[in-house]
């Protein structure tokens, strides 16, 4: 399968993958039960593709040029998991507590492949969002739009609040278990337990589907949808280098310019704008630790 496009072929979006299985839908709404030429899959749901009929589904032939692409990785290594998003919606709650790590990486991989973020701040009904949000105060100052949610005590007022961030856009929902995600699914997407189940059939996956991102159209113009990605494994930043780790943090882009070295790595060296930001408060302890070691990480895995 090679990128370009080959205009005889029908066009068309993958909603769903599973290992060589994918689901692709056509312009008319019409999913195919598809698989790429040779040994090897690299699509994602949100990919645009060319493919062409078979007997007992398609056959896909190219893939065309992505807009973005995000990865995510365990101990081993990094893969790709959804193309050409418009936002990436991160859901945390104060009930579990929320880790702020796996939030800065969520963000500095949007930032990285230039896709909007924005935080879902769940069960604001409870005692705990105010920790929560005390503990978000630093990323709305960076201009990270934060918005307030009770999707279980509110879901009419938190449907409301929600379509006008996601109407019309293409949106990456992430959260870890316990955040109520799947509310918020369910809240927008009512007939989400039925696709589920049609698409585990597309892909002969059965109950593997929990492991699979899924797309849900919001509705029946399908101008805006909602990629559903379960778990909250951690992003692949194996892709930015660690000397462009700050710029992709805006507190501590606020700061490079300040640096007397143009190669400062912000952690020892004198006259560092970040460092003296970081003195002053303007940056709180938990992000400095928060690059420290994401720095060291980026600059082991360059060895």
């Amino acid at each position: 399968m090679t990128a370009g496009t080959d205009q005889a072929l029908d066009v068309g979006l993958v909603v769903a993958a599973h290992g060589r299985h994918v689901v692709v839908e056509t312009p008319e709404g019409r999913r195919v039960h598809c698989h790429p030429r040779g040994k090897k899959s690299e699509l994602v749901v949100g990919d645009r593709v060319r493919w062409q009929p078979t007997g007992d589904g398609g056959v896909i032939e190219a893939l065309e040029p992505r807009r973005n692409l995000l990865h995510r990785q365990d101990e081993w290594r990094s893969k790709s998991f959804a193309a050409n998003l418009d936002q990436l919606l991160v859901l945390v709650a104060g009930e579990p507590v929320f880790s702020e790590s796996q939030l800065t990486r969520a963000l500095i991989a949007a930032a990285q492949a230039g896709i909007p973020a924005l935080i879902g701040l769940n069960k604001i009904d409870l005692p705990s969002a105010a920790a929560a949000r005390a503990r978000l105060l630093p990323y709305a100052h960076m201009d990270v739009t934060v918005i307030e949610l009770a999707l279980k005590a509110e879901p009419a007022a938190a449907s409301a609040l929600l379509q006008q961030q996601l109407q019309g856009r293409i949106t990456l929902v992430l959260g870890p278990s316990g955040m109520g995600k799947s509310t918020l699914i369910n809240l927008l997407v009512p007939q989400a337990a039925a696709q589920v189940g049609e698409i585990s059939q597309a892909l002969q996956a059965g109950r593997h589907t929990t492991t699979t991102t899924t797309w849900y159209w919001l509705d029946d113009t399908r101008q805006g949808a909602l990629i559903d990605s379960p778990g909250f494994q951690e992003f692949g930043l194996r892709q930015v280098a660690p000397e462009n780790l700050a710029a992709l943090m805006p507190d501590f882009a606020a700061h490079i310019g300040n640096c007397r070295f143009h190669n400062c790595s912000h952690r020892h060296e004198p006259g560092c704008g970040v460092r003296d930001a970081i003195e002053r408060g303007d940056i709180t302890p938990s992000r400095q630790r928060i690059y420290e070691s994401l720095y060291e990480e980026l600059s082991a895995q360059r060895w």
